[in-house]
């Protein structure tokens, strides 16, 4: 093989980008023939792998049998119905408002009314200030007069 497509190999793999094909390849190198000084030092990493490969466990693994799914559905829906008829019969036990809902909704309506009443009262108290200010208006006329018969005194005297 090709010292330098070897080490363009060993460079790709490091980055993680090589294939299984590729990876043969490297591994068929340091397993047979001579290799380059330089790359002596990865030599034992693949021949670890290489022996990796080969082992074999001798333990025996005791699969479990799957648990009848049949009795989980069963348990599953009994859960489910019982949780419905929970929720149903806390719904129907309950009156609606607690006590300090109701005082507080008493409480509202009370202001609401007063408001209601406070504005009703402040339009009719607007209303007989608008006569005032035709009142006011009057007085002024009233001083433009005066200063009218003070003018007037003064030229005919």
């Amino acid at each position: 093989m090709e010292l330098a497509r070897i080490e363009k190999l060993m460079e790709s793999y490091f980055e993680g980008t090589t294939t299984l094909d590729q990876e043969k390849e490297l591994s068929l190198f340091f397993k047979t023939g001579p290799v380059p000084p330089h790359l002596e030092v990865y030599q034992p990493l693949f021949m670890g792998f290489e022996l990796a490969r080969e082992e074999r466990s001798t333990k025996e693994i005791a699969i479990e049998e799957p648990r009848s799914s049949r009795r989980f559905w069963s348990l599953s829906i009994a859960a489910s119905v019982l949780i419905a008829l929970g929720a149903i019969a806390y719904t129907l036990t309950q009156n609606g408002l607690t006590a300090e809902e109701e005082e507080a909704l008493a409480a509202f309506k009370k202001t609401k009314e007063t408001m209601y009443m406070f504005s009703k009262n402040f339009n009719e108290g607007t209303e007989k200030i608008a006569h005032l200010n035709e009142f006011s208006n009057g007085v002024s006329n009233m001083a433009l007069i005066g200063e009218f018969s003070e003018s007037k005194n003064l030229i005919f005297k």
